[in-house]
């Protein structure tokens, strides 16, 4: 288990370059299963969970060959489906929530998946139904094997259907669109996911010769075609990471710019932390965040008090929820926090109440938070990385804290970000990595 040692109180100053979108890069390496073809991919985040999924890949047969730091090409020619079955796959794939995603290209090309029980985050359950029910439509199979926990799914044609999801699941989204390019006939999938990763990957399998219209909205049309074939694809910033450096830069009361941001994918997240008072520029693509020693919450136009709300895109992404509420803390003003989708996910909130955050845990999903206006600053605490968001929420906190904080179990924040001790070192922090 590793750890970061964070002094706190110091300010960053800078240029800070955002990775490749996380959630965009899972689908897409994914996606490459779906031809024999060459696909290269760039821009590609060095995280936990994308070496993971190479892995699997790799080990499915895949021919994978670095090209740079950030980019890869994949070559799916020549692939040992028996590897699905064997237990080094159900324990990797089991430890990688992203793993979900082989399971619509595998089905599609060649009409047998595995899913095994998957892990991920600590944020609460996270149902697959939506998946299994979709691929169901399309003519797939599902076994359940309790012993191992695991769905075998098998299909010997898959035909298009309209399949109107009880969700609009970003992952499940991308597994039937995924399935759906090889099925005979008209696939429509209504109440789709539209975040700018759908419309990413949708655009690259067009490009390797898919027919998918709709793209950008929430009904997609998909008619099925007999093969794909090779192509170069480039993954947007990642939205989170940006989201997480506006909220680290008000927090730590840093003048920091952020680089390349793909401003006009980033949807409802700016005026989100402008809303908490946060005050930014938009130059070109990039992010200006001038120092603040004050940010004050908004109310509503009654007055009353700022309610804060993830909802599917182009709603806010729950994954930013985190970092808003820790911002929160420091700023004037009261605000809540609800998170819909996860009911763990607010459970961290404990360790901000130890550094001296005031915050009231209504429910799992509700957070009342009363900033401090930073007339009392946080407190450097030991604490434990649940999730991905939660870490560097937690990094957050303790990057603005008086004194030395210790996080442990960082792998979970580095199954998300990339070398984020390091690019932060750089522009100010004090952040040490102890293995």
């Amino acid at each position: 288990m590793s750890s970061f040692i964070i002094e706190g109180g110091h300010s960053l100053s800078g240029e800070i370059y955002p990775q490749g979108a996380k959630n965009e890069a899972l689908q897409v390496i994914c996606a490459t299963l779906l031809t024999s073809g060459t696909v290269e991919i760039h821009n590609i985040p060095d995280i936990l969970d994308i070496r993971n999924l190479i892995y699997l890949l790799q080990h499915l047969g895949v021919k994978t060959k670095r090209l740079s730091d950030e980019a890869y090409s994949f070559q799916a020619d020549n692939i040992n489906i028996d590897y699905i079955y064997s237990d080094d796959y159900a324990r990797k794939a089991a430890s990688l929530r992203g793993s979900v995603l082989l399971i619509g290209p595998m089905l599609g090309r060649f009409g047998k998946a595995v899913l095994p029980q998957i892990g991920g985050d600590n944020i609460g359950r996270r149902r697959l139904d939506t998946h299994l029910t979709g691929l169901q439509k399309l003519g797939a199979r599902l076994a359940y094997d309790a012993s191992s926990r695991n769905y075998k799914i098998s299909a010997s044609k898959l035909r298009g259907e309209y399949i109107l999801l009880d969700e609009a699941s970003l992952t499940g989204t991308a597994n039937i669109i995924m399935a759906a390019v090889f099925a005979e006939g008209i696939t429509t999938i209504y109440n789709a996911a539209c975040e700018p990763y759908i419309r990413q990957l949708s655009k690259m399998l067009n490009n390797m010769g898919a027919r998918i219209s709709g793209i950008g909205s929430n009904l997609l049309t998909i008619e099925g075609v007999p093969a794909l074939h090779g192509t170069t694809h480039t993954t947007l910033p990642d939205m989170i990471e940006i989201g997480s450096f506006l909220g680290m830069a008000a927090m730590t009361g840093s003048e920091l710019t952020i680089k390349h941001t793909g401003y006009d994918n980033l949807g409802i997240i700016p005026k989100a932390f402008s809303r908490l008072g946060i005050r930014f520029e938009k130059r070109d693509d990039d992010i200006y965040v001038p120092a603040q020693d004050q940010y004050q919450i908004e109310t509503f136009m009654d007055g009353s008090i700022l309610t804060v709300a993830d909802a599917p895109w182009p709603g806010l992404t729950p994954d930013l929820l985190s970092v808003m509420l820790v911002v929160a803390t420091q700023a004037s003003g009261s605000v809540l926090i609800h998170q819909k989708m996860f009911e763990s996910r607010l459970f961290f909130v404990d360790k901000l109440i130890d550094m001296g955050a005031q915050i009231i845990l209504c429910d799992p999903h509700r957070a009342t938070v009363i900033g401090h206006g930073k007339r009392q600053q946080l407190r450097g605490a030991r604490m434990v990385s649940p999730d991905i968001r939660a870490g560097i929420a937690l990094l957050i906190a303790a990057m603005s804290a008086k004194g030395i904080s210790r996080i442990d179990h960082i792998e979970q924040i580095d199954r998300g970000y990339r070398r984020i001790d390091e690019r932060l070192n750089i522009l100010g922090a004090h952040i040490t990595r102890q293995e």
